[in-house]
């Protein structure tokens, strides 16, 4: 992996508020990946290819990523980034609505990463479930957004992400099967290892 192009890709979309993995939530999830040592991994919202990008070398060999985004300058930067990193042979993207694609899906992936429209997670993670292996991992990231998930927040603007990411980790808290921590890191991640046994 070219880490100086990396580096160049991180700087570039802090400098255009394009919204990546925050360091701190790259270093737990680093660790996570590092333990799992994960065959395929699905990440919803691809942005510029940052995260799937730093996410690719945890790989075992022959691995595979398969990330979801709708907007096409995003995808048009993220293919050109990828290759430019020399790990395009890791990194399958789907162009479109993730609401759409994911009913599609139908592999079974050992990681998902969720980090996409906060209004759409309870469905992201009713998609994640369907298609996580057992004892596999399924991370939010932007789980507290600003804090306001767990303050009485309650202003107009964004009361439906705000509800639907209290509904999120309200079902992979309460779920038997899933194992969760929310961490406060980046914007807050929520990590839910899951036990279908």
């Amino acid at each position: 992996m070219n880490r100086q192009e990396l580096e160049k890709i991180k700087q570039k979309a802090l400098e255009e508020h394009i919204p990546i993995i925050m360091d701190d939530t790259l270093e737990v999830v680093d660790k996570i990946l590092t333990e799992i040592k994960p065959r395929r991994i699905l990440e919803i919202g691809t942005a510029v290819g940052y995260s799937a990008i730093c996410f690719s070398e945890y790989l075992q060999q022959g691995g595979k990523i398969d990330t979801i985004e709708r907007d096409e300058e995003r995808i048009a930067e993220a293919k050109e980034n990828i290759k430019k990193v020399e790990v395009e042979d890791k990194i399958n993207i789907f162009s479109g609505d993730a609401v759409e694609i994911l009913p599609t899906l139908n592999e079974k992936y050992d990681v998902v990463f969720i980090d996409a429209a906060k209004g759409k997670y309870p469905f992201f993670l009713k998609e994640a479930l369907r298609m996580i292996n057992e004892n596999g991992v399924i991370l939010a990231d932007n789980i507290l957004y600003k804090g306001y998930v767990m303050s009485d927040y309650n202003k107009h603007k964004q009361r439906t992400a705000v509800r639907n990411l209290r509904e999120y980790i309200k079902e992979v808290t309460e779920n038997p099967n899933i194992e969760t921590e929310i961490l406060e890191v980046g914007d807050g991640l929520a990590v839910s290892r899951i036990n279908k046994s």
